[in-house]
């Protein structure tokens, strides 16, 4: 079973590697595709690098719908090729690349017309489970089945009675996309890749009109390195043009930021054992399954105000709650709601000024010699890009280069997995845990679990839950550290674990004790621990401040009242 710890010696050994000799390729921005990216890259052979101004998933993949699905809706707008795409990659990701972090997830999708919109609505859930198992990886999910109204009524309670006349039920799947992406990126490590986040790119190295590196800066340590590399790769999503700026040369084509936001409630405020999918007139409204919650979502329009911290409105939350309660019998309220999340997909601007038809699909570009762009695509098929991203780069290296194998690389937690979940009572016996404490943590780390476990044996008070946050245990917040490249309070609270959206405080009754397990591992003094906890509790305020705010242009006045950390 592959390792790879990511914690800050082999951070500032990552650093050092790569300024040391050229690479073979340079991924810049360690989203979903970058990570992915690297993670080919260095599994066909290649000497590669990943850099990240900010966290991993900082952006746009922690902020998603949580989704891995053939994107039902595609079909009837007649994209059956983007449909058959990411229904393979479903599959790939439930049964064979991480069946320990994407799940299969039921979704209800209640009928209003009697006759023809069972039989139009069911023609489409049918031909997209026909397609699934055509291509011999939907066999992982059960397939849909057509409900009478008390039938679905019996499934999800919460329903209004006149809401429906009947439903339909199909499956799809879901992950925490933050944390999925930070495994992609251990294992793209464990493989060889040198990989390093709050790491800036401020230029590119050109020789000619050659790229030929780029100017990195350090922004924990402070330092700058130059980092040579044969071929470089621009991954940076919502920042793609930004990126391109620093080349001097107008790109092939633009990327547009289209804002969605997510409401996540608890679990006892909605009465259903499935998710719902609804019809608005923009688009579709998904309730997901999320734990102990509900996530609420999604809106899209159009952004181009701050990238970094996208702010959700009032209008927007209102939004939200306004046509879920359309059919919610007990219709939520702003006290229901326990966390709001905005994050920006990366469209290719089209013709059109409506977000909802820009183009979903990817692509790549060449630009200049020694820099190629990706961008576009969805989060479930970030593995083709990255297959068409290093396909492209391999073009300027010269060389013959092994073919994309990521098809059948699983990720680390993968390998193993199915077995301990098996005996995960024995696991529990063995611990001391609760059996769902173990389960937490298969469906988290997979067989990397045992690593987490290995210092609770070591620490036995890292056992106990976090305060005000008792769905985490207080060895997690040390691993993410030690293990996953945490350097902040915020990386923990936000992305390697979820509480800053899945409690009613958002995390700020957690953050001392938090920063206390963090500290002996990133070498905190009291006054650096300080910092942390207050920059954590400017931004929960800015977040908050933002949401009662009326519109985009004020909201993100608000959010940006809080400043990014300062490290030490």
């Amino acid at each position: 079973m592959r390792k790879a710890t990511l914690g800050p010696a082999e951070r500032a050994g990552s650093l050092a590697a790569m300024a040391e000799r050229e690479l073979d390729v340079l991924v810049v921005g360690a989203g979903v595709v970058g990570a992915g990216t690297a993670l080919d890259a260095v599994t066909r052979g290649l000497a590669t690098g990943l850099v990240e101004a900010r966290d991993w998933a900082s952006g746009t993949s922690s902020r998603s719908s949580k989704l891995v699905h053939g994107g039902l809706r595609y079909l009837e707008m007649l994209d059956f090729a983007l449909v058959r795409e990411a229904l393979k990659e479903r599959g790939l990701l439930l049964e064979r690349l991480a069946p320990h972090l994407v799940k299969p997830v039921p979704f209800l999708y209640p009928l209003r017309h009697k006759g023809w919109e069972r039989l139009y609505a069911g023609s489409g859930v049918a031909l997209y489970d026909a397609m699934s198992m055509a291509r011999g990886h939907g066999r992982g999910l059960p397939v849909h089945r057509h409900l009478s109204r008390r039938h679905a009524l019996r499934v999800a309670p919460a329903l209004k009675k006149d809401a429906l006349v009947g439903a339909l039920q199909y499956y799809d799947a879901q992950m925490d996309d933050a944390r999925y992406v930070t495994t992609l990126v251990r294992t793209a490590a464990a493989y060889g890749a040198q990989v390093a986040n709050h790491a800036r790119v401020t230029g590119f190295l050109r020789e000619g009109e050659r790229v030929v590196g780029a100017r990195v800066q350090d922004r924990e340590g402070g330092g700058e390195y130059e980092v040579r590399a044969r071929q470089v790769v621009n991954a940076t999503g919502v920042w793609t043009d930004d990126t391109q700026a620093m080349v001097g040369e107008r790109g092939q084509f633009h990327v547009r930021a289209s804002k969605g936001i997510h409401l996540v409630v608890p679990k006892d405020r909605i009465h259903s054992t499935s998710g719902l999918i609804l019809r608005t007139e923009k688009s579709v409204l998904f309730v997901i399954p999320w734990g102990r919650h509900w996530i609420v979502g999604t809106t899209d329009t159009e952004w181009d105000l701050d990238k970094a911290h996208p702010a959700a409105s009032s209008a927007d939350i209102d939004y939200l709650l306004e046509h879920v309660n359309a059919v919610l019998a007990v219709p939520l309220t702003r006290d229901d709601v326990q966390g709001v999340y905005a994050g920006l997909r990366p469209l290719l601007a089209g013709e059109s000024d409506a977000t909802s038809k820009l183009s979903r699909e990817h692509t790549v570009a060449h630009p200049v010699p020694g820099l190629v762009v990706v961008a576009g695509g969805k989060y479930t098929t970030y593995r083709v890009m990255a297959k068409d991203a290093v396909d492209e780069a391999v073009h300027g290296l010269d060389q013959r280069v092994a073919e994309c194998v990521t098809e059948d690389v699983p990720l680390i937690g993968a390998e193993g997995y199915r077995a301990l979940w098996n005996a995960r009572a024995r696991i529990a016996a063995r611990t001391g845990l609760h059996v769902v404490r173990v389960e937490h943590l298969l469906n988290r780390y997979g067989s990397l679990a045992e690593e987490v476990l290995d210092l609770i044996a070591a620490d036995a008070p890292l056992g106990e839950p976090l305060p005000a946050a008792e769905n985490y245990l207080r060895a997690e917040i040390v691993y993410a550290a030690s293990h996953e490249g945490a350097r902040h309070l915020d990386d923990v609270l936000t992305r390697r674990t979820r509480i800053s959206i899945e409690t009613f405080d958002r995390g700020t009754r957690s953050a001392r004790e938090a920063a206390e397990l963090m500290a002996p591992v990133l070498g905190w003094d009291e006054d650096q621990k300080g910092r942390e906890v207050e920059h954590y509790r400017k931004r929960v305020e800015a977040e908050r401040e933002s949401q009662r705010q009326p519109d985009d242009l004020t909201a993100d006045a608000a959010r940006l009242g809080a400043p990014d950390i300062v490290p030490l």
